[in-house]
């Protein structure tokens, strides 16, 4: 089977938030994929996609494997019990769902939508089709990510 040839990947900060948008891994590609979680101190990854990998041995190294089910809520949890830490999101390529994930997140901090797919996209060349910018574009937010203290910053990842 021939290699998909990814992006590398990136971590996005906005006030006291901090992600990871990565692509989905093999089990072929896990230990590198558990390299990049660790290098970003992921403690939790969100999958957005189907699954493509045993979390087995990334559970024995303390991280949470979950599905996505109610992103804001989650990261309201997250960055509440440890502000600063770093979500990372990953989808098939890391171009769509993850990337919109975190525009819906940064949107609902109070950044403006065109901003945050400007934001995005200078870390990910690519990222968000036109069907999600028109997604993004009509999306209304409830300011359900606005923090009251974004002072102390943890060094921590949590990969989503």
């Amino acid at each position: 089977m021939a290699r998909m040839n990814r992006p590398a990947p990136v971590e996005v900060c906005y006030k006291n938030m901090r992600f990871l948008i990565t692509h989905n891994p093999t089990n072929a590609t896990l230990s590198t994929f558990l390299e990049d979680l660790k290098k970003y101190g992921a403690t939790t990854v969100v999958r957005v996609c189907e699954v493509t990998y045993d979390k087995t041995p990334l559970e024995k190294d303390g991280i949470t494997v979950m599905i996505v089910e109610d992103w804001l809520n989650l990261l309201k949890t997250k960055f509440c019990e440890d502000p600063g830490c770093c979500v990372a999101v990953h989808c098939v390529a890391g171009l769509g769902r993850a990337p919109v994930l975190v525009a819906l997140a940064l949107i609902e901090s109070g950044m403006k939508y065109e901003d945050a797919i400007q934001f995005i996209r200078q870390k990910r060349r690519g990222a968000i089709n036109s069907k999600q910018l028109t997604y993004l574009e009509k999306y209304r937010p409830k300011q359900r990510l606005r923090f009251k203290d974004p002072h102390n910053h943890k060094n921590k990842c949590c990969i989503m």
